[in-house]
């Protein structure tokens, strides 16, 4: 059954598919820029994840403040049930993510650690198959069957022999899906009673805190940012964590979630795009050809929505 588009008015369509394309699209260009941070500036990855997580997570709750239910923000750990699952989400949920994503494209680039993190509505249609026992369908085999020769193509571009992307790359862009799948499975009761906004704006905020108690940002080495340096920071804490969030969370009123999801599709595009064209990276025929199966399988992982 096709999503119901009357429920949306044409005008706040018009808003909602703007909101998403941005909001796609600053996420995917956001992870390039992480990289050239990385990789030109040597910033240390656990120091911008820290960076990302204490100034993206406040400036969502005054998002909260300024436009929503501010008494929310504070309201959510005063819930005795709520508050121990927020703090799970932080550690476990958030900062895993953004860790092993980073991490990623430390060892390897923005492109590859963001599709591998796109397995992530693999990783969750597996955990639902063993939870349930059941038997998959035929789209949930195909679905499968493509994000496998997906990651076929683009670890290896072909060749048996040698992997296109060091080991460790792979590595954690993998453990980057199931983090994203455990975040995703992990945010459903804590968005059922809160808005959006205040469950992340303070997942990121602990998970910054917690890595930050870890290794500590000041006793990190920091890099040496020239002033367009500094403009790479800003643009990846404003604009790719920030706004790139709070675009897509806003989407999500005004579209159906299932266009939400083909729309972000555009994330990986946009990662893999900048990735070749500005960081000049080296992308074969046969990680296109693995890009396009493993967009692919978000699109049928949508339509899998619509039954």
């Amino acid at each position: 059954m096709s999503p119901d588009t009357t429920a949306y008015p044409p005008q706040n369509r018009k808003i909602g598919l703007l909101f998403v394309i941005v909001g796609a699209v600053l996420w995917g260009v956001g992870g390039t820029v992480s990289q050239k941070l990385m990789h030109h500036y040597g910033a240390d990855p656990a120091w911008l994840v820290t960076i990302r997580l204490l100034v993206a997570g406040p400036l969502l709750l005054l998002l909260q403040f300024a436009l929503k239910d501010r008494r929310q923000i504070f309201g959510v750990w005063k819930d005795r049930r709520i508050a121990p699952l927020l703090l799970i989400y932080g550690l476990a949920g958030m900062l895993a993510v953004q860790y092993t994503f980073i991490a990623s494209i430390s060892y390897g680039n923005a492109a590859v650690a963001t599709l591998l993190q796109y397995l992530a509505p693999v990783v969750t249609l597996l955990y639902f198959l063993m939870k349930q026992r059941k038997a998959p369908t035929r789209l949930e085999l195909t679905t499968a069957a493509l994000a496998l020769i997906g990651c076929f193509m683009l670890l290896t571009n072909g060749s048996l022999s040698s992997l296109s992307v060091p080991a460790p790359a792979v590595i954690w862009g993998l453990l980057s899906a199931v983090a994203a799948a455990f975040y995703t499975l992990a945010a459903v009761p804590l968005l059922r009673k809160y808005d959006s906004l205040v469950i992340v704006g303070w997942a990121m905020t602990v998970g910054g805190l917690a890595l930050a108690a870890i290794r500590p940002p000041w006793n990190s080495p920091w890099p040496t940012l020239d002033a367009t340096g500094y403009g790479y920071l800003a643009f990846v804490l404003v604009f790719g964590t920030t706004l790139a969030f709070w675009f897509y969370i806003e989407s999500l009123r005004n579209l159906p979630p299932q266009e939400t999801i083909v729309l972000g599709s555009l994330e990986p595009l946009a990662a893999v795009l900048t990735t070749v064209v500005w960081l000049h990276e080296p992308f074969g025929l046969w990680q296109w050809g693995g890009t396009v199966c493993i967009i692919a399988v978000v699109l049928l992982m949508s339509l899998r929505g619509r039954a």
